[in-house]
């Protein structure tokens, strides 16, 4: 079943369309159905509304906006011309795009070797100086787990425990047995991927999401839908209606200062999701890879499992973000049952997770909370470092501040995203564009761009960046490339 978005919602999304309608174009003032045709377009390829979800009907539409039926019949004809909408009589319309517009989004997503290069494609921090130490005090603790074969599906218990504790202390009870270690948060979410979505069934994600959770679904063979984040972050009776029409197997969200938008999701939508997962029969899953990143943002919200009352919730979560990316240490935490099951699932995948490296995390959380303040610190000031940059050097540029997390989500002056990425290239500097983080290609409008690296450099990338955007409206010939494998 498509998701379905009522007349009141578009409503909202479309806001203040009709200003536009006094506009003249070159043979005057446009028709209103045509504004109205370009408002629904604009947000379709903006990636604001998502590609196959069923438009209001258009007396339902029309009563919201407070306009003539006959405009709406006339701009859902204009949309169907122009390959934005398909319709079917007596079911309805969907959103779409004309043929030969999908974007590919497939691709590795990893950081650049090049030293000449700066690289706003990860999302990611060098390790901390706390490392060092933890891996020494690992060694020493390796002793009694050598003299074992060192194949524990479940993960290290010492690992498991602390893992808990992390849990517990935020307000969410959790048993070691409620928790497996997994490589990272990447293999978390292939493993869960691999137990609950057989191929052809559905899986719902929003819009933009983390693209290498995308190339996860497609491996899977997954029909994915797809909820639209908003400038504002979740609508929530439009999110509650799309998880209940959808009736997907499972439905991964990233709640916590999301991935790229840097949102925060509401406290009352939190409560509200398993109960409408649970009515639709679909498992939840939970990335809160972030979740330890809170820069300027009040109390954190609960954990959306603190609201599972069905078994319905998975949390998947890591060491990558507040910690490093090379130490490959990422967890599941659900119902104990399914726990074991997905143990059972991960033997024949790689077995387990290297013992030395879960050593190596036990160490480090026993330094949660200094190394979490500095990263947190460093963040902030990267972060305020990033955003005057671009308000001084590209003021037509738009963005929301992020109260948490590693990245920013840009709003551009023009759909050209793709564009300036190769332009910026040229330049010295790696940006993933916009369609990127859609499974559709839509999004061309935005770009994402990490505060992880140093003050100066990102202050140079801003610069090198108006540059390449500055060229894109200039004549030029560019020499043929080899495309680029960007992270």
């Amino acid at each position: 079943m498509s998701a379905i978005v009522r007349g009141a919602q578009l409503a909202r999304m479309l806001n203040a369309w009709q200003v536009a309608v006094g506009v003249r174009g070159p043979n005057g003032r446009r028709p209103e159905y045509v504004v109205l045709a370009n408002a629904v377009r604009g947000l379709l390829i903006d990636g604001r509304l998502a590609l196959g979800v069923r438009l209001p009907a258009e007396r339902e539409l029309a009563a919201a906006l407070g306009i003539s039926r006959t405009t709406v019949t006339a701009a859902y004809r204009e949309l169907r011309e122009s390959g934005h909408l398909s319709s079917r009589r007596g079911a309805g319309s969907w959103t779409a795009l004309p043929t030969g517009h999908r974007v590919g989004t497939s691709g590795l997503w990893t950081p650049s070797d090049d030293t000449d290069l700066i690289d706003l494609g990860c999302a990611a921090m060098p390790a901390p100086p706390e490392l060092t130490e933890a891996a020494t005090e690992a060694v020493a603790d390796l002793g009694p787990y050598a003299c074992g074969a060192g194949y524990q599906p479940m993960g290290l218990l010492v690992l498991r425990e602390a893992i808990a504790r992390c849990y517990s202390e935020r307000g969410l009870p959790t048993d070691p047995d409620q928790v497996m270690v997994t490589g990272g948060v990447q293999q978390a979410l292939d493993l869960l991927l691999r137990l609950l979505v057989a191929p052809g069934q559905r899986a719902l994600v929003e819009t933009p999401t983390y693209p290498n959770a995308l190339s996860a679904f497609t491996a899977s063979r997954a029909r994915v839908s797809a909820y639209a984040i908003g400038p504002d972050g979740w609508d929530e009776d439009l999110v509650l209606s799309t998880v209940r029409a959808a009736q997907a197997r499972l439905a991964y969200l990233i709640p916590d200062f999301h991935n790229p938008t840097g949102h925060l999701m509401q406290a009352s939508l939190r409560e509200r999701l398993p109960s409408a997962a649970h009515a639709a029969g679909t498992d939840l899953v939970i990335d809160e890879s972030f979740v330890d990143l809170a820069l300027d943002a009040p109390e954190l919200p609960p954990s959306v499992a603190a609201f599972d009352r069905t078994a319905r919730v998975l949390t998947i979560g890591g060491m990558s973000k507040p910690y490093w990316g090379g130490l490959r240490i990422g967890w599941v935490r659900g119902a104990a049952p399914l726990i074991a099951r997905l143990a059972a699932a991960r033997v024949g995948v790689d077995m387990a997770s290297p013992v030395l490296d879960q050593l190596v995390a036990v160490r480090l959380l026993e330094r949660r909370e200094a190394i979490v303040a500095a990263r947190r610190k460093q963040l902030l000031v990267q972060r305020d470092t990033l955003a005057a940059a671009l308000r001084a050097e590209l003021p037509e540029w738009r963005f929301v501040l992020p109260r948490g997390g590693m990245v920013m989500w840009v709003e551009l002056d023009a759909p050209v995203s793709s564009a300036l990425a190769r332009s910026a290239e040229e330049l010295g500097v790696r940006i993933a564009p916009g369609p990127r983080f859609g499974a559709d290609g839509t999004m061309e409008r935005f770009l994402r761009m990490p505060y992880t690296l140093p003050e100066d450099t990102l202050v140079e990338a801003v610069r090198r960046l108006a540059s390449a955007r500055a060229d894109l409206d200039r004549p030029r010939r560019h020499a043929w490339s080899a495309p680029a494998v960007v992270a």
